[in-house]
């Protein structure tokens, strides 16, 4: 019996500690800041200043009424993704959001915090055009339909999104009481339903990070009929945006037919 209650305090000991780590090391693992860009005299950054944080906002200046709102992945440099909008959405402004203590943003990301500045720069960008693309990757399908839920857009892309980060590590972490550890649940499945513009998820077939049941839960707690499915043959979780099909579902989004 002695032998059995050491095995269990053993046991029990080694538990507590992975959930200790799980706690002090979850945001380390969500969130995956990128450097600064080399070139500090870059004209093509607007800041924004929320909760006296600056944040870093990679734009291409257009007139006119349209313009997109991006919000990339947990380890993604947005700076890379401005050619590729800028081709793609020709008569958008482009508003690429570096995240807390990204690509030379200060401060420390969280969930609340992107909320904050998402709505902090929606409403920057709802002052200088009425028509507004939200897109979403990853991580920031979390934030983009949560801002898609609160405010009037014209269309919502969710390039590999998720029902909620929450279930995603339940399905990765089954022995661990995630909902009592995780500060950051990004549970976008609440949201979905209050969501009333079209919207576009694009899934990866090959999608080694995302589970494929996630992606559906999150696609069933839309209302009927807003938002459509895509799967992008053969593309990963990474890979997805070098695929052809993808860019070409992006250019519908960009020029949809009548």
């Amino acid at each position: 019996m002695r032998i059995l209650y050491s095995f269990a305090r053993w046991g029990l000991a080694v538990y507590v500690g992975l959930c200790v780590v799980a706690f002090l090391w979850q945001r380390s693992v969500m969130y995956m800041p990128t450097p600064a860009p080399s070139d500090e005299a870059d004209d093509s950054s607007r800041w924004l200043t929320v909760d006296g944080e600056q944040l870093r906002i990679s734009t291409v200046d257009r007139a006119g009424t349209k313009a997109l709102i991006y919000f990339g992945g947990n380890a993604e440099s947005v700076d890379g993704s401005v050619p590729e909008f800028a081709a793609l959405f020709p008569d958008h402004a482009i508003y690429l959001m570096n995240y807390r203590g990204y690509g030379g943003s200060s401060g420390r990301p969280s969930e609340a915090a992107l909320h904050r500045d998402a709505q902090a720069l929606y409403d920057l960008v709802r002052s200088r055009h009425s028509e507004i693309t939200v897109i979403g990757r990853s991580l920031g399908s979390g934030v983009a339909v949560r801002l898609a839920a609160a405010n009037p857009v014209e269309q919502l892309v969710l390039i590999t999104p998720f029902d909620s980060i929450l279930n995603v590590a339940k399905r990765a972490f089954p022995f661990l009481p995630m909902s009592l550890l995780l500060l950051d649940k990004y549970e976008s499945w609440r949201y979905a339903d209050q969501i009333t513009a079209p919207t576009l998820i694009l899934v990866a077939e090959r999608d080694e990070v995302i589970p494929r049941a996630s992606t559906e839960a999150l696609y069933r707690a839309f209302t009927p009929g807003v938002a459509e499915w895509t799967v992008i043959a053969g593309a990963g979780h990474n890979d997805i945006s070098a695929f052809p099909d993808f860019v070409a579902a992006l250019r519908g989004v960009a020029e949809p037919q009548p």
